[in-house]
């Protein structure tokens, strides 16, 4: 039987002022790094067999 889920906990102080700063500032993508996340992404694709 599953366990129930737990709240998630508030932030308070310095840990939600970063949270606040790193969603309005999100970090940029380079070009090598979405070209590995592509070929990533083609990798599990092309060996994931889903039966329905």
């Amino acid at each position: 039987m599953a366990r129930p889920i737990k709240e998630t906990p508030t932030l308070y102080g310095e840990d939600a002022r970063r949270f606040a700063y790193a969603v309005e500032h999100p970090r940029k993508v380079t070009a090598a790094e979405m070209q590995r996340m592509e070929e990533s992404y083609k990798m599990v694709k092309s060996i994931a067999n889903f039966a329905f």
